[in-house]
């Protein structure tokens, strides 16, 4: 791996005219040590193994370090266990006291409108990148990692030489590894180091919570468990995000400035600018940045600046473009390109929550993954993959969650189509690209899916749709794989119900079924064949051109599992129950829709729950009125007795289907305008027959008292005396029944009220005909 390290160069000239760096001194604050604690006695020992030691009071004699004199023996972090506790401490404190971190519902501040938060895509990333293989996690801070160790400070300089000597100490000292721990464990043991961040925070021990922000960074170097590495990048960068938020507030409380006129300290506003912030706390500023500049490792150093990046707006405003590129550029010393490219993703992160208005860093940062790209074929990474028996396809899907956000924030403030307009102009010539290109890379099915996806979005040139459905078919037709074949045909389904009839989308779904058939393939893949009906369903024209496709219902009797098919059932009829405005009496439709509806009806059983049964109710409900004969009364009352017998179990039905034919009777005596024939005579008596046959079959006492009302009601309007009595009866022999009290939104309520209402207009329906009172004596 090379490091262009000519592109980032540092600066050293004016460190260099500080005298104190070319001084001679035998001891730093920045040599690795390892310090032991005893009772009498005090062992130093350097890594070049030199020791020294010292017997009696284990208080150091102080002295005069260079980076002591150049602090002045101000540190500011020093001045902090003087302190009372700041706003943001008790802040941290209770969230520590009142709920735990979740790290996952934290929301990302993005300053950009025109790129999705963060916080968005987190939980699709924790999901999909999983792993059973073992984790490690090396650390210092949990249960019983880092050793405290307590030192009588004299002096300020000697306070500050302890930091630093803490900060070198987890590096080289009691380190622990935690090995074998599950995908669940690990985060647990993430989640605890999160904590112990913001209650070391909250002790002011600011150092300590710098350490558990390193360590934890170092945690990105590993890739032992590659296909994990995506859901590690999101554990780790939250943990990393809160320290710079509380970095940030920390140094803002600092920053109390004294408005021209006043003698009272006012807070910095949210938009303050450099020439507000006091002098004292810029170097604590300072001072934050070169602790970090003394990190040793280039991943932690890296993440950790980026983590405080928005610190910098104490110092200055024009500081951060330059920062920025300076980090981009210092990626390019990572040698693993995963890694790179996830330390590229955390920095336009960072970038789009400071205001720097520049982007070139974003371009510079995806320009550079471009000329790394090869790296990804290198010998030490297939032996890698190897080693970890990881497929090539498999570890190019990593890449995938860090490259959009950063092609997210190269597109940021574009027209909303304009990147799937650019696909959809020259699809064909990425067709050809598609075609011609090495399976060993990126498998094409994947790229003829993602062109799809593309396609869904914008439309290409009218005269090229056809040739574009046939180039790309042509290729994914020949896949035998039955996964692959399905991920591509679930996406380009819906090009091709968009812009063609339905013989070419009657075609493509013989297809499918061609390739999902054998070896019952299908039964694998019930949620991407599930997506092609829902596809279909919503792009589909009109219900009578979806159900003239002998492949449509063919394609139904996939789903094999009755809860799925169910599923699949209540979508085509909630479809239908939206699109279809006018009321049908097409046999196609009526008849496949009445399979459909048979489906959900022989699902629900005893132990259906009653939000099951009144859903699959409402929607065989709405079908039962959208379909109409018009003139063709005996036809369309021999479709509610065929509906009838089909769906034996649903009281809603029955209700619905009474209701129907009590109000076909009533259009029978609107058109012969009360005066009926012998044939329309006999058909209003078998519509109360109907009526009366039906309702028993409710379980409803309510339900049945109301619809033998409506019934009896209807005969008498059509001079069917003799159904209206048996009607009437059959209501009276009810009331016994009515329990006395029925529930209402959770509580029990008295039915009298309505069983007094309910009799009263009885009673005023029998004084229309009293002549049925004195047949009832009889």
């Amino acid at each position: 791996m090379t490091c262009e390290w000519s592109s980032w160069h540092r600066d050293y000239g004016p460190e260099r005219q500080m005298h104190y760096v070319w001084e001679e001194v035998s001891e730093h604050p920045l040599k690795p040590l390892v310090v032991t604690m005893t009772e009498s006695r005090v062992t130093k020992r350097t890594l070049g193994g030199s020791t020294a030691s010292s017997t009696g009071s284990s208080t150091p004699t102080p002295t005069l370090d260079p980076l002591g004199a150049a602090l002045d023996g101000s540190d500011p972090l020093s001045q902090f266990v003087r302190q009372e506790m700041d706003p943001l401490s008790k802040m941290a404190a209770d969230l520590l006291d009142v709920a735990p971190i979740d790290r996952r519902k934290s929301k990302d501040i993005v300053a950009d409108e025109g790129i999705e938060p963060w916080a968005l895509r987190k939980s699709a990333i924790l999901s999909k990148f999983t792993t059973s293989e073992k984790l490690s996690i090396v650390t210092s801070f949990l249960s019983g990692g880092e050793k405290v160790v307590v030192k009588a400070q004299s002096s300020v300089v000697d306070k500050v030489k302890n930091r630093l000597e803490q900060l070198d100490d987890f590096e080289e000292g009691s380190v622990r590894q935690m090995l074998d721990l599950s995908q669940q464990e690990y985060a647990g043991r993430i989640e605890q180091l999160n904590q112990e961040l913001v209650q070391a925070w909250h002790t002011d021990q600011r150092v300590r919570a710098l350490k558990i922000a390193i360590q934890c960074s170092k945690l990105l170097v590993d890739t032992n468990v590659i296909q994990f590495y995506p859901s590690k990048f999101v554990l780790i960068t939250d943990i990393l995000d809160i320290f710079g938020k509380l970095v940030y507030e920390r140094l803002r409380t600092k920053a109390e400035y004294y408005v021209q006129g006043s003698k009272v300290c006012t807070p910095l506003p949210e938009n303050f600018t450099p020439d507000m912030v006091p002098e004292s706390a810029k170097e604590t500023c300072r001072n934050w940045f070169y602790k970090i500049a003394s990190i040793r490792e280039l991943v932690p150093r890296l993440y950790v600046e980026m983590a405080i990046l928005k610190s910098y707006s104490f110092l200055t405003s024009s500081e951060f473009s330059q920062a920025l590129l300076r980090l981009t550029r210092m990626i390019r010393g990572i040698g693993d390109p995963l890694v790179a490219v996830y330390a590229r993703c955390y920095l336009c992160r960072v970038g789009v929550t400071v205001p720097s208005g520049d982007k070139e860093y974003v371009k510079e940062n995806f320009y550079d993954f471009l000329a790394s790209y090869n790296q990804v074929f290198s010998a030490n990474i297939r032996s890698e993959l190897g080693r970890q028996k990881v497929d090539l396809s498999t570890y190019l899907t990593l890449y995938t969650p860090a490259l959009d956000w950063i092609l997210q924030s190269v597109a940021a403030n574009a027209p909303e189509r304009l990147l799937p307009a650019y696909i959809a102009s020259r699809a064909l010539q990425f067709i050809e690209l598609i075609s011609s290109c090495d399976e060993e890379g990126f498998p094409q099915y994947l790229l003829f899916r993602t062109l799809g996806l593309c396609l869904a979005l914008a439309d290409p040139p009218t005269d090229q749709r056809l040739q574009v459905l046939n180039d790309v078919w042509r290729v994914v037709t020949k896949l035998y794989n039955p996964a692959q074949y399905i991920s591509c045909a679930e996406v380009w389904v819906q090009f091709a119900v968009r812009h063609f009839s339905p013989r070419e989308v009657n075609t493509f779904l013989g297809d499918i079924i061609h390739h999902m058939t054998p070896d019952r393939a299908y039964e694998n893949h019930y949620p991407q064949l599930h997506a092609v009906i829902d596809k279909v369903l919503t792009h589909s024209k009109d219900f009578e051109s979806l159900f003239t496709m002998d492949k449509f219902l063919p394609l139904l009797d996939m789903f094999q599992k009755e809860s799925i098919k169910v599923e699949v059932c209540k979508s085509i009829m909630d479809t239908f129950a939206r699109s279809q405005q006018d009321q049908t009496n097409d046999p196609v439709i009526t008849n496949a829709l009445m399979f459909i509806c048979r489906v959900m009806h022989d699902s629900v059983n005893a132990l259906s729950v009653e939000d099951e049964r009144r859903q699959i109710g409402n929607l065989i409900s709405t079908f039962v009125r959208k379909v109409d004969y018009g003139r063709d009364f005996e036809q369309q009352l021999s479709f509610y007795v065929e509906a009838r017998s089909s769906f034996t179990n649903l009281d809603s039905v029955h209700a619905q289907l009474v209701q129907n034919v009590n109000r076909l009777s009533v259009e029978t005596r609107r058109i012969v305008k009360g005066h009926h024939t012998r044939k329309t005579a006999a058909f209003v008596r078998a519509c109360a027959a109907y009526c009366y046959i039906t309702i028993p079959s409710i379980t409803s006492v309510f339900t049945r008292l109301e619809l033998y009302l409506l019934s009896g009601q209807v005969a008498l309007l059509n001079q069917c005396l003799g159904q209206a009595d048996a009607c009437f009866k059959a209501a009276l022999s009810l009331i016994p029944e009515l329990p006395k009290t029925v529930e209402c939104d959770g509580k029990p309520r008295s039915s009298e009220s309505y069983l007094v209402s309910y009799l009263c207009h009885f009673l005023s329906t029998l004084l229309v005909v009293p002549v049925s009172l004195i047949c009832w004596s009889t």
